[in-house]
Protein backbone atom coordinates (compact mmCIF):
# COMPACT_ATOMS: atom_id res chain seq x y z
CA UNK A 1 0.00 0.00 0.00
CA UNK A 2 2.57 2.19 0.61
CA UNK A 3 4.45 1.67 -2.75
CA UNK A 4 1.26 2.91 -4.49
CA UNK A 5 1.23 5.38 -2.69
CA UNK A 6 3.98 7.06 -2.85
CA UNK A 7 4.01 6.18 -6.68
CA UNK A 8 0.69 8.17 -7.01
CA UNK A 9 2.78 10.82 -5.33
CA UNK A 10 5.62 11.34 -7.18
CA UNK A 11 3.18 11.27 -10.28
CA UNK A 12 1.32 13.90 -8.90
CA UNK A 13 4.35 15.78 -7.99
CA UNK A 14 5.83 14.89 -11.71
CA UNK A 15 2.00 17.07 -13.14
CA UNK A 16 3.26 19.40 -10.87
CA UNK A 17 6.24 19.97 -12.36
CA UNK A 18 5.86 19.58 -16.26
CA UNK A 19 3.12 22.02 -15.46
CA UNK A 20 6.20 24.07 -14.92
CA UNK A 21 8.35 22.99 -17.31
CA UNK A 22 5.70 23.88 -20.10
CA UNK A 23 5.80 27.27 -18.70
CA UNK A 24 9.82 27.22 -19.28
CA UNK A 25 9.29 25.52 -22.93
CA UNK A 26 6.92 28.22 -23.85
CA UNK A 27 9.07 31.18 -22.26
CA UNK A 28 12.84 29.99 -22.54
CA UNK A 29 13.17 30.76 -26.30
CA UNK A 30 12.00 34.02 -26.06
CA UNK A 31 14.01 34.95 -23.39
CA UNK A 32 11.26 35.65 -21.06
CA UNK A 33 11.01 35.25 -17.07
CA UNK A 34 9.61 32.09 -15.95
CA UNK A 35 8.33 33.97 -13.19
CA UNK A 36 6.83 37.13 -14.06
CA UNK A 37 3.86 37.52 -15.16
CA UNK A 38 1.52 35.21 -14.26
CA UNK A 39 0.02 31.89 -16.46
CA UNK A 40 -1.54 33.42 -19.67
CA UNK A 41 -2.73 32.42 -22.83
CA UNK A 42 0.12 33.25 -25.86
CA UNK A 43 -2.77 34.59 -28.43
CA UNK A 44 -4.58 36.68 -26.14
CA UNK A 45 -2.41 37.39 -22.81
CA UNK A 46 -5.42 36.41 -20.78
CA UNK A 47 -4.18 35.83 -17.52
CA UNK A 48 -5.29 32.00 -16.67
CA UNK A 49 -7.35 31.26 -13.59
CA UNK A 50 -6.47 28.65 -10.58
CA UNK A 51 -8.96 26.02 -11.65
CA UNK A 52 -7.09 26.94 -15.34
CA UNK A 53 -3.91 26.45 -14.20
CA UNK A 54 -4.87 22.49 -13.05
CA UNK A 55 -2.15 19.31 -14.70
CA UNK A 56 -4.16 18.28 -17.09
CA UNK A 57 -7.39 18.39 -16.08
CA UNK A 58 -7.60 21.39 -16.84
CA UNK A 59 -6.69 20.78 -20.38
CA UNK A 60 -9.47 18.39 -20.90
CA UNK A 61 -12.00 20.50 -19.10
CA UNK A 62 -11.15 23.60 -21.76
CA UNK A 63 -11.30 21.07 -24.62
CA UNK A 64 -7.30 22.37 -25.57
CA UNK A 65 -8.76 25.89 -26.09
CA UNK A 66 -8.35 29.05 -24.68
CA UNK A 67 -11.78 30.14 -22.55
CA UNK A 68 -11.31 33.89 -23.75
CA UNK A 69 -10.15 33.85 -26.83
CA UNK A 70 -10.58 30.15 -28.21
CA UNK A 71 -7.43 29.75 -29.49
CA UNK A 72 -5.48 26.08 -30.05
CA UNK A 73 -4.08 24.99 -26.54
CA UNK A 74 -1.26 22.41 -28.44
CA UNK A 75 -1.04 18.91 -27.43
CA UNK A 76 2.56 19.59 -25.95
CA UNK A 77 0.85 20.78 -22.53
CA UNK A 78 -0.55 17.97 -21.87
CA UNK A 79 1.58 15.26 -23.02
CA UNK A 80 4.92 16.82 -20.89
CA UNK A 81 2.66 16.75 -18.23
CA UNK A 82 1.86 13.32 -18.40
CA UNK A 83 5.28 12.31 -19.78
CA UNK A 84 6.89 13.81 -16.20
CA UNK A 85 4.38 12.18 -14.09
CA UNK A 86 4.76 9.17 -15.22
CA UNK A 87 8.81 8.99 -15.43
CA UNK A 88 8.60 10.37 -12.22
CA UNK A 89 6.55 7.35 -10.95
CA UNK A 90 8.50 4.48 -12.64
CA UNK A 91 11.45 5.01 -10.10
CA UNK A 92 9.97 5.94 -7.25
CA UNK A 93 7.78 2.34 -8.00
CA UNK A 94 10.83 0.56 -8.60
CA UNK A 95 12.90 2.08 -5.61
CA UNK A 96 9.73 1.29 -2.37
CA UNK A 97 10.63 -2.24 -2.36
CA UNK A 98 14.05 -1.91 -1.39
CA UNK A 99 13.24 0.90 1.13
CA UNK A 100 10.78 -1.00 2.80
CA UNK A 101 13.17 -3.36 3.62
CA UNK A 102 14.05 -3.49 7.66
CA UNK A 103 17.31 -4.92 7.07
CA UNK A 104 18.73 -2.48 5.21
CA UNK A 105 21.19 0.25 6.61
CA UNK A 106 19.68 3.92 6.65
CA UNK A 107 22.91 5.00 4.75
CA UNK A 108 21.87 3.22 2.30
CA UNK A 109 17.75 4.43 2.40
CA UNK A 110 19.21 7.93 2.36
CA UNK A 111 21.49 6.89 -0.16
CA UNK A 112 18.97 5.80 -2.60
CA UNK A 113 16.27 8.39 -1.59
CA UNK A 114 19.65 10.90 -3.11
CA UNK A 115 20.14 9.19 -5.71
CA UNK A 116 16.46 8.69 -7.16
CA UNK A 117 15.79 12.24 -6.86
CA UNK A 118 19.04 13.35 -8.64
CA UNK A 119 17.66 10.83 -11.33
CA UNK A 120 14.20 12.59 -11.23
CA UNK A 121 16.06 15.55 -12.18
CA UNK A 122 18.01 13.87 -14.94
CA UNK A 123 14.32 12.72 -16.62
CA UNK A 124 12.81 15.95 -15.89
CA UNK A 125 15.70 17.32 -18.29
CA UNK A 126 15.43 15.06 -21.02
CA UNK A 127 11.87 15.79 -21.27
CA UNK A 128 13.14 19.08 -21.53
CA UNK A 129 15.71 19.34 -24.04
CA UNK A 130 13.36 16.93 -26.22
CA UNK A 131 10.99 19.27 -26.55
CA UNK A 132 12.89 22.19 -27.48
CA UNK A 133 14.79 20.49 -29.63
CA UNK A 134 11.51 19.08 -31.41
CA UNK A 135 10.36 22.64 -31.26
CA UNK A 136 13.24 25.14 -31.68
CA UNK A 137 16.53 22.67 -32.68
CA UNK A 138 17.95 23.77 -29.62
CA UNK A 139 19.81 22.20 -26.89
CA UNK A 140 20.60 24.65 -24.37
CA UNK A 141 23.89 24.52 -22.87
CA UNK A 142 22.71 25.43 -19.48
CA UNK A 143 20.76 22.81 -19.53
CA UNK A 144 23.09 19.97 -21.23
CA UNK A 145 26.79 21.40 -18.90
CA UNK A 146 25.29 21.54 -15.27
CA UNK A 147 23.48 17.94 -16.62
CA UNK A 148 27.07 16.45 -17.29
CA UNK A 149 28.55 18.08 -14.36
CA UNK A 150 26.25 16.82 -12.15
CA UNK A 151 25.95 12.98 -13.41
CA UNK A 152 29.28 12.59 -13.29
CA UNK A 153 28.97 13.68 -9.21
CA UNK A 154 25.94 11.16 -8.94
CA UNK A 155 27.98 8.21 -11.05
CA UNK A 156 31.38 8.92 -9.42
CA UNK A 157 29.92 8.96 -5.71
CA UNK A 158 27.52 5.91 -6.84
CA UNK A 159 30.44 3.72 -8.22
CA UNK A 160 32.58 4.41 -5.09
CA UNK A 161 30.09 4.38 -2.50
CA UNK A 162 27.54 1.34 -3.16
CA UNK A 163 30.25 -1.18 -2.58
CA UNK A 164 30.39 0.04 1.40
CA UNK A 165 26.97 0.91 2.20
CA UNK A 166 25.74 -2.76 1.10
CA UNK A 167 28.45 -4.41 3.61
CA UNK A 168 31.05 -4.83 0.75
CA UNK A 169 34.57 -4.14 1.55
CA UNK A 170 35.89 -0.70 0.91
CA UNK A 171 37.74 0.15 -2.04
CA UNK A 172 41.09 2.32 -1.82
CA UNK A 173 40.94 5.51 -4.20
CA UNK A 174 37.48 4.16 -5.07
CA UNK A 175 35.91 7.45 -5.83
CA UNK A 176 39.28 8.32 -8.12
CA UNK A 177 38.75 4.99 -10.53
CA UNK A 178 34.47 5.82 -10.69
CA UNK A 179 35.57 9.24 -11.26
CA UNK A 180 38.11 8.35 -14.46
CA UNK A 181 35.72 5.97 -15.99
CA UNK A 182 32.98 8.70 -16.19
CA UNK A 183 35.25 11.12 -17.86
CA UNK A 184 36.49 8.41 -20.28
CA UNK A 185 33.01 7.38 -20.82
CA UNK A 186 32.45 11.36 -21.51
CA UNK A 187 35.28 11.66 -23.77
CA UNK A 188 34.36 8.15 -25.85
CA UNK A 189 30.53 9.58 -26.26
CA UNK A 190 32.02 13.11 -27.22
CA UNK A 191 34.23 11.68 -29.81
CA UNK A 192 31.86 9.94 -31.51
CA UNK A 193 29.19 12.55 -32.16
CA UNK A 194 32.37 14.44 -33.15
CA UNK A 195 33.72 11.46 -35.51
CA UNK A 196 30.32 11.83 -37.09
CA UNK A 197 29.93 15.08 -37.44
CA UNK A 198 33.40 15.09 -39.45
CA UNK A 199 32.50 12.57 -41.50
CA UNK A 200 29.44 14.32 -42.88
CA UNK A 201 30.85 17.48 -43.66
CA UNK A 202 33.39 15.80 -45.52
CA UNK A 203 30.72 13.55 -47.79
CA UNK A 204 27.99 16.64 -47.94
CA UNK A 205 30.47 19.92 -47.21
CA UNK A 206 28.19 21.62 -44.13
CA UNK A 207 27.50 20.73 -40.73
CA UNK A 208 25.34 18.12 -39.85
CA UNK A 209 24.84 17.47 -36.46
CA UNK A 210 25.36 20.40 -34.01
CA UNK A 211 27.50 20.36 -30.97
CA UNK A 212 24.92 20.19 -28.68
CA UNK A 213 24.24 16.43 -30.02
CA UNK A 214 27.91 16.13 -28.39
CA UNK A 215 26.99 17.70 -25.24
CA UNK A 216 23.71 15.63 -24.97
CA UNK A 217 25.61 12.74 -25.06
CA UNK A 218 28.19 13.63 -22.89
CA UNK A 219 25.06 14.22 -20.40
CA UNK A 220 24.21 11.02 -21.40
CA UNK A 221 27.22 8.92 -20.40
CA UNK A 222 27.69 11.31 -17.16
CA UNK A 223 25.04 9.80 -15.89
CA UNK A 224 24.27 6.04 -18.02
CA UNK A 225 28.01 5.02 -18.39
CA UNK A 226 29.49 5.03 -22.14
CA UNK A 227 27.12 0.95 -22.19
CA UNK A 228 23.75 2.84 -21.46
CA UNK A 229 24.77 5.87 -23.39
CA UNK A 230 25.66 4.51 -26.72
CA UNK A 231 22.44 2.44 -25.89
CA UNK A 232 20.48 5.41 -26.33
CA UNK A 233 22.83 6.40 -29.42
CA UNK A 234 21.80 3.44 -30.90
CA UNK A 235 17.57 3.80 -29.94
CA UNK A 236 17.84 7.06 -31.03
CA UNK A 237 19.59 6.48 -34.44
CA UNK A 238 17.07 3.97 -35.12
CA UNK A 239 14.02 6.34 -33.56
CA UNK A 240 15.05 8.90 -36.03
CA UNK A 241 15.61 6.81 -39.32
CA UNK A 242 12.15 5.87 -38.67
CA UNK A 243 10.70 8.88 -38.45
CA UNK A 244 12.79 9.87 -41.34
CA UNK A 245 11.58 6.99 -43.68
CA UNK A 246 7.47 7.90 -42.57
CA UNK A 247 7.67 11.57 -43.03
CA UNK A 248 10.07 10.93 -46.51
CA UNK A 249 6.67 8.77 -47.85
CA UNK A 250 4.08 11.35 -46.91
CA UNK A 251 2.79 13.15 -49.78
CA UNK A 252 4.28 16.46 -48.77
CA UNK A 253 7.74 15.22 -48.73
CA UNK A 254 7.61 14.03 -51.94
CA UNK A 255 6.35 17.16 -53.56
CA UNK A 256 9.39 18.92 -51.94
CA UNK A 257 11.91 16.21 -52.54
CA UNK A 258 14.26 18.82 -54.04
CA UNK A 259 13.95 21.04 -50.59
CA UNK A 260 13.46 16.97 -48.32
CA UNK A 261 17.13 16.81 -48.32
CA UNK A 262 18.14 20.10 -46.78
CA UNK A 263 15.48 19.51 -44.02
CA UNK A 264 16.68 18.98 -40.33
CA UNK A 265 15.35 16.66 -37.64
CA UNK A 266 15.98 16.63 -34.32
CA UNK A 267 18.81 14.10 -33.06
CA UNK A 268 18.45 15.79 -29.95
CA UNK A 269 14.93 14.79 -29.34
CA UNK A 270 15.20 11.28 -30.27
CA UNK A 271 18.77 11.09 -28.25
CA UNK A 272 16.46 12.10 -25.12
CA UNK A 273 14.19 9.50 -26.09
CA UNK A 274 17.00 6.92 -26.17
CA UNK A 275 18.44 7.86 -22.98
CA UNK A 276 15.30 7.83 -20.94
CA UNK A 277 14.43 4.32 -22.40
CA UNK A 278 18.60 3.68 -21.36
CA UNK A 279 18.22 5.34 -18.05
CA UNK A 280 15.13 2.87 -16.98
CA UNK A 281 15.41 -0.31 -18.75
CA UNK A 282 18.71 -0.10 -19.75
CA UNK A 283 20.64 -2.64 -18.03
CA UNK A 284 17.91 -5.24 -18.66
CA UNK A 285 18.03 -4.79 -22.67
CA UNK A 286 21.86 -4.91 -22.30
CA UNK A 287 21.59 -7.89 -20.29
CA UNK A 288 19.11 -9.27 -23.01
CA UNK A 289 21.76 -8.45 -26.07
CA UNK A 290 24.64 -9.93 -24.36
CA UNK A 291 22.83 -13.54 -23.64
CA UNK A 292 21.91 -12.98 -27.21
CA UNK A 293 25.09 -12.37 -28.78
CA UNK A 294 26.59 -15.09 -26.31
CA UNK A 295 28.74 -12.42 -25.07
Amino acid sequence: MIRILCTIFAGLLGLAFGSFLNVCLSRWPESESIVQPRSHCRHCTHTLAWWENIPLLSWLALRGRCRNCRACIGWRYPLVELAVAVLWAIPVWKLMPELVDANLPLALIYFELARTACVLIFLWGLVAMAMLDAENLWLPDWITLPGIALGFIVFSFSSALLPSLNGLEWVPFGFLSAALQSLLAILAAVALILFIRWIYWLIRRREGIGLGDAKLMAMLAAWLGLPGALLAFALGVVLGALVAVILLLMPTAQNRSEGWAASKLPLGTFLCIGGIVSSLWGQPILAAYLRWTGL
